[in-house]
């Protein structure tokens, strides 16, 4: 007998929250976080994730969500780099620096928010004229359909049709905002990395460009080197030139032996 209770779907409902940088907060107030200083590749990957479920939901994702993505990716890849980017007072500049600083203006926002809010509950209910429910229940009992149906032309109805028209195309053609996920991951190219060096073998980095020449993939496998080098398992030979460089597996014993002979 097959349980029917297999062909059940079961969906997951996700917060849906009002910015980017109210996600932002959620996950360090989450992870209790240092604002200050703020672990780039955790946060990115929570932000990524959430952005991806948002896309199976078939929720549209607003083109704020996809600049502070591309924003976290940027910053993340400035991390990697070996070469800090420096001042004119020869100090080094953190890449975060920027982000924290408007993560900290939109916080001192948000925590007034709700007082305000209050406050102004507060007040329509106080002025007269402010009582919105009171309104339009006063003008609903006031209103007689009849007597403006009796002044409805011709003219009138195509205004309304045109502008009905008008709405529609708008709508139709809207930009519609779409993240794509792509099968590459840092962590898989580091691994496919360190299958192909082996001990004592250089790996050109023209050589995976000609082997698939996918401008993503490239990216992926760039990154993958620089975090590959960061972690101080591989080390690079600089040759000539745009993209000439080799990759070679870093090996300790050689090292440690050569220090011995020191």
């Amino acid at each position: 007998m097959i349980d029917s209770r297999q062909d059940e779907k079961f969906e997951i409902k996700l917060p849906l929250f009002e910015g980017p940088f109210d996600l932002l907060l959620f996950f360090i107030e989450r992870d209790e976080l240092d604002i200050y200083d703020i672990p780039i590749a955790t946060i990115t990957n929570d932000f990524l994730d959430y952005l991806h479920q948002l896309e199976q939901m078939d929720v549209e994702v607003a083109s704020e969500f996809i600049l502070v993505a591309a924003t976290l990716m940027r910053i993340k890849a400035k991390m990697l780099l070996p070469r800090p980017v420096l001042d004119e007072e020869g100090n080094e500049i953190d890449p975060r620096e920027e982000l924290v600083k408007h993560l900290l203006e939109y916080k001192k926002y948000k925590s007034v928010i709700s007082t305000l809010t209050k406050m102004e509950a507060e007040r329509l209910d106080r002025e007269k004229r402010g009582n919105l429910s009171k309104e339009i229940r006063k003008l609903s009992e006031s209103i007689n359909v009849e007597a403006e149906m009796q002044d409805l032309d011709l003219y009138k109805m195509m205004k309304v049709f045109q502008k009905v028209l008008a709405r529609y195309e708008f709508e139709k053609n809207k930009p519609v905002h779409r993240v794509v996920q792509y099968p590459y991951t840092i962590e898989r190219q580091k691994a496919a990395l360190m299958e192909r060096l082996v001990y004592g073998k250089r790996l050109a980095f023209t050589d995976l460009i000609a082997e698939k020449p996918e401008k993503i993939l490239v990216i992926f496998n760039f990154l993958s080197i620089l975090e590959l080098l960061q972690l101080k398992q591989v080390v690079i030979h600089l040759g000539e030139g745009f993209n000439n460089f080799w990759v070679e597996r870093r090996d300790e014993s050689k090292e440690l032996a050569h220090d011995g002979e020191s």
